[in-house]
């Protein structure tokens, strides 16, 4: 089998709900079966416009408002904050799943137990889930008053907030809300609905589960592609999975085209090239300013082999040596990314301040073009709570260098 890279991008971008105008409703149910869809939304602390996680439903439904994932998680429950490759928002229907990454974070941790504990941390822990038992949920401000920070730790955390984390990323704690960006803390079995956080299955059921629920959000992928996806098992148990799977042709192998022709060989549900066809094709000439964390460019590699794109966040690039700016965002017009913008909301002077848009190679900025850029930039203005947009002088000057 074989996909061109115009199919290939089609259904890949429809997996991950780009395809379709970002029109639609964007709270309670609808807005849970979109994360749902995705599989997960990162969250990152930085605000140039607004945290990635809101950024990447906005792209998507641009009636999105981020009080209505705020109801999903405090509220309703239906889904919760945990960890795949980096801190994410998930449906809480996957919780069960979750176990095993408790178990493994808790065993893998310990390995590495003086980038975590220094003498008298482990005493921390009991003491820290029976303080929350008691007094309801914390934040790292409520537990670590007063304590100094360590030296060599992991980020240097003091030694309540280390306490605060173990037990999270092993379960026995869970994030009831967040306050401002900081993270409120509550026993599991008071944030997580009890329906929910029942295990499911053993650890061949998990990684079963797991495989196809990355290649059916992928679209296809190789072994390494569905093991980083949720990042729940190890690079060998995926690459069992896809050998088994193949070989009871619960799978099969497809070749993709990239954006340059080349060819990469990786795994399929049977019906690839049917659900290929079948894509919507995106808006042609609708543009999104899309998170540099979206599910759809957090694989680089995978980006820029189907798109062409080759992205990198320059936030901890000295300034000098910044190719293109600290925080920038892509920009995708219909099935192609066509550059990167910077831009960044003022909020104290209701101003998105654009300072330059680089197109990719070969695309030219035309007055319809231009035309759409402007649009989109009006719906951002919209979004980041504020009334105009500056663009800087040169900014055109900048983009055509």
């Amino acid at each position: 089998m074989f996909l061109l890279n115009a199919q290939a991008r089609r259904l890949f971008l429809h997996r991950h709900a780009l395809a379709e105008p970002p029109t639609g409703p964007a709270s309670g149910p609808a807005l849970a079966v979109l994360v749902d869809r995705l599989g997960f939304v990162q969250v990152d602390s930085i605000n140039t416009v607004e945290r990635a996680h809101h950024m990447i439903l906005w792209s998507r439904r641009q009636s999105y408002k981020p009080a209505d994932l705020h109801r999903l998680i405090e509220q309703d429950r239906t889904l919760w904050e945990h960890w795949t490759h980096d801190a994410a928002i998930l449906p809480t229907a996957l919780h069960g799943h979750w176990h095993h990454r408790f178990a493994s974070d808790a065993i893998r941790l310990r390995t590495h137990w003086a980038n975590w504990f220094r003498p008298g941390y482990e005493a921390l822990l009991e003491q820290t889930l029976r303080r929350i038992e008691a007094e309801g949920p914390l934040t790292t401000a409520d537990v670590g008053a007063g304590e100094a920070r360590g030296s060599g730790g992991w980020w240097d955390w003091h030694p309540s907030k280390t306490a605060l984390e173990w037990l999270w990323r092993t379960g026995q704690l869970a994030i009831t809300r967040r306050e401002g960006f900081r993270k409120v803390y509550d026993l599991t079995e008071r944030v997580i609905p009890e329906a929910q956080r029942a295990p499911k299955g053993d650890r061949a059921h998990m990684i079963h589960w797991a495989c196809f629920a990355a290649l059916d959000r992928l679209g296809f992928a190789d072994a390494g592609e569905l093991r980083a996806f949720w990042h729940l098992i190890t690079p060998q148990e995926a690459k069992h999975w896809a050998q088994a799977t193949l070989k009871q042709g619960e799978i099969a192998l497809v070749e993709i085209e990239g954006a340059d022709g080349r060819r990469k060989q990786t795994l399929a549900r049977p019906n690839v090239v049917q659900a290929a066809a079948e894509a919507p094709e995106p808006p042609p000439r609708r543009i999104r300013i899309l998170s540099p964390f979206d599910p759809a460019l957090r694989d680089r590699a995978r980006a820029e082999f189907l798109f062409g794109f080759r992205y990198r966040i320059e936030v901890f690039v000295p300034e000098a040596k910044r190719q293109y700016g600290y925080y920038v965002f892509p920009v995708l017009e219909g099935s192609h990314l066509i550059g990167r913008v910077d831009v960044k909301a003022f909020r104290d002077q209701s101003t998105l301040r654009l300072r330059a848009f680089w197109p990719e190679k070969g695309v030219a900025l035309t007055a319809a073009r231009l035309q759409q850029l402007d649009a989109e930039l009006d719906r951002l203005v919209t979004f980041a709570g504020c009334d105009r947009v500056e663009r800087a002088d040169d900014w055109q000057r900048a983009t055509l260098a």
